[in-house]
């Protein structure tokens, strides 16, 4: 779920996650630059790690009906950076 500053919340559906950042396909554009409340699950060693973080949107493009934005985390917790590089190994 993402919630920019000024909009309602939206779903996305992840498609890239680095231990940076992540990429979302969402069904409106977001401006580059914006900053955003990121919260996304992942499923690390058998169980389910919410993950709440601030982004900022780092590009938008249009790509097969959908928008694929970029998300660069900011100041993620150190248990979301854990979290984050045992999903990644």
């Amino acid at each position: 779920m993402l919630a920019v500053e000024g909009s309602a919340p939206v779903l996305g559906r992840t498609t890239d996650i680095s231990a940076q950042g992540v990429s979302i396909n969402l069904p409106n554009p977001v401006p580059a630059g914006q900053m955003a409340q990121l919260r996304f699950d992942l499923l690390v060693e058998g169980n389910i790690v919410p993950i709440n973080t601030r982004v900022k949107v780092t590009h938008c493009i249009l790509s097969h009906g959908e928008f694929k934005a970029g998300f660069q985390f900011q100041n993620l917790e150190l248990g979301a950076m854990t979290a984050l590089a045992r999903f990644l190994r």
